[in-house]
């Protein structure tokens, strides 16, 4: 099984375009040791020839001229990807769907009801797309049932409704219900060996914490260093936690979590927002992790298992 991480920032990327925080600034300027990084998406293979796609980030044209794998070339339109997972309905999560509309075939697209109604009334994206390609929409369900993709063979997934916020165009925002999010367990079917995927993360539940025990790697939540971090940059007057995120810092805080882990349980960080320090390189906080063993995924991140 490998997973290539195709984008490893929060919505905006980084640096955001608007943004002049001491991260997004001092990258641009050549101050701080940091590497640019576009929106969260990853993608997934059994076989090193067919792929599931993990969200569809604003970013994913860039992302596939840079994972050259998703295009075969062997037609004159072609692509690996033979399904989409939506973990959730946000924008930075969604928005590249419409720069796949060019697609021969209906998409085979995989999301819980509430996500799929988000996005047929919310943001009509379904259908928009259903005047160019099309999709064939598929029930993610959020129950730890095993289930299995056509065309990716190899794998098997179980996926699981978590506790994160609905997006802000949801008529469910801050009124969240199962399904809004999910966190998604990926697994080789020969070896065994287990992803857990959960990019939208504000608390460790029973069925959340299970799924991280029982991984080989999880790729959990990044977003925000504190939970105040945005309110004490002046950027936002949300907490992390507001937005549906739980913080790496502080008591109860992911690296509280993540140290709970086994020793041989690789970790790692994913859509990590512009504002977070650990995107500076020499920063103590990206330190810190150092010492908790705990990585920072970044654009073309590959793991093999």
């Amino acid at each position: 099984m490998r997973l290539h991480v195709l984008g490893s920032g929060a919505g905006g990327g980084f640096p955001q375009w608007n943004c002049n925080c001491p991260n997004c600034d001092g990258l641009r300027r050549g101050t701080i040791k940091a590497r640019a990084r576009t929106q969260s998406s990853i993608t997934v293979s059994g076989d090193n020839e067919n792929w599931v796609l993990f969200n569809a980030s604003p970013d994913i044209l860039t992302q596939f001229q840079h994972f050259p794998e998703l295009q075969p070339a062997r037609a004159l339109r072609d692509t690996a990807v033979k399904a989409i997972v939506l973990i959730d309905g946000q924008i930075d999560h969604t928005t590249g769907l419409y720069m796949l509309r060019e697609h021969r075939q209906p998409h085979q697209i995989w999301s819980t009801a509430p996500v799929r109604q988000d996005l047929t009334e919310g943001n009509p994206l379904f259908k928009l797309l259903g005047h160019y390609c099309g999709i064939e929409w598929n029930e993610l369900g959020i129950d730890d049932t095993e289930f299995t993709i056509a065309g990716a063979p190899g794998l098997k997934f179980r996926a699981h409704a978590l506790r994160s916020n609905a997006p802000p165009y949801s008529p469910r925002r801050d009124k969240p219900v199962p399904g809004d999010n999910v966190g998604v367990t990926i697994e080789d079917a020969k070896s065994g060996k287990k992803i857990y995927y959960a990019p939208g993360l504000v608390e460790i539940e029973p069925q959340v914490w299970a799924a991280m025990q029982a991984a080989d790697v999880v790729l959990v939540d990044g977003t925000c260093w504190s939970d105040d971090e945005m309110i004490a940059l002046g950027a936002s007057k949300k907490r992390s936690r507001d937005m549906g995120h739980l913080a790496q810092s502080g008591p109860g805080g992911m690296i509280e979590w993540l140290d709970k882990l086994p020793t041989t349980t690789r970790k790692i960080l994913i859509h990590i927002n512009n504002t977070n320090p650990i995107l500076n390189e020499d920063s103590p906080q990206r330190r810190e992790l150092d010492a908790h063993g705990i990585e920072v995924s970044y654009d073309g991140m590959d793991i093999t298992l």
